[in-house]
């Protein structure tokens, strides 16, 4: 049987070995022919059974070349069957014991996509979205001139902006409620944390509005400065114009 080697990863590429049957005997077969039946079940999206099928490999012949492969194409299989928690544990054991493999930085950016496509809306929990964002930083601090490098920095400017996103909605949500030191530290946390995402001119005038509501003129009129200065045109700065105007 001709040997397959592991092809790309940006999406590992799955090899076509034909249709596997149902009845295949899984036991009597070597490393080699487990691996690729493996890549048999991948090509007929058999996810759950690929997986099972790669760590039989790993399981059986620990010490095989195929067992390395495996291991990443078995987190593979997990994460295209939404076993999320599968894949990365399936990739962390595979960073740990192969940090010189030339796979190692697909294993890193697989282990980020994990939790990247896990994020949910900015009206949900954040948790997902933070562990992307660490995952993808991981991964560029690494491998920053990896192929996978350009596409994590692409998806971390997303989910910067997810996490600004849900702290706008929550200083919003304080001050409804007139509830102006929460909100505040909330607007801070994205002037100071997320200044490069499209929240930033609103987060900047939520301060001028807060500080002038808690009579702080000075630090209304500096934040006032810092977003006139970036965005002299913009609908945010002409509100916060007319708050410290208001207040002279």
């Amino acid at each position: 049987m001709k040997k397959y080697k592991l092809l790309s990863l940006l999406f590992c590429s799955v090899l076509l070995f034909g249709c596997a049957a149902d009845n295949v005997d899984l036991e009597k077969m070597s490393a080699e022919e487990l691996y690729n039946q493996a890549h048999n079940y991948l090509a007929e999206t058999r996810y759950k059974k690929a997986a099972e099928t790669f760590e039989k490999v790993e399981l059986e012949y620990p010490y095989s070349k195929w067992a390395t492969e495996a291991k990443i194409m078995g987190a593979y299989a997990y994460y295209k069957n939404e076993n999320y928690d599968d894949a990365i544990m399936a990739l962390d054991r595979f960073i740990r014991f192969h940090p010189g493999n030339p796979n190692v930085a697909y294993a890193y950016y697989l282990k980020a996509i994990c939790y990247y496509d896990q994020i949910s809306d900015v009206n949900r929990e954040q948790g997902e979205t933070r562990q992307a964002l660490e995952a993808f930083n991981q991964l560029v601090a690494r491998f920053p001139n990896s192929k996978y490098a350009a596409d994590a920095r692409q998806k971390m400017v997303l989910a910067r902006d997810n996490l600004a996103g849900k702290e706008m909605e929550v200083g919003r949500y304080y001050l409804e409620r007139k509830n102006y030191l929460s909100a505040l530290n909330r607007f801070s946390v994205v002037v100071t944390n997320y200044s490069q995402t499209g929240y930033i001119e609103e987060a900047l005038y939520r301060q001028v509005e807060i500080y002038t509501l808690l009579g702080l003129p000075t630090e209304a009129k500096t934040a006032y400065d810092v977003l006139k200065y970036n965005y002299p045109k913009g609908n945010w700065t002409a509100k916060a114009a007319k708050i410290v105007k208001d207040k002279k």
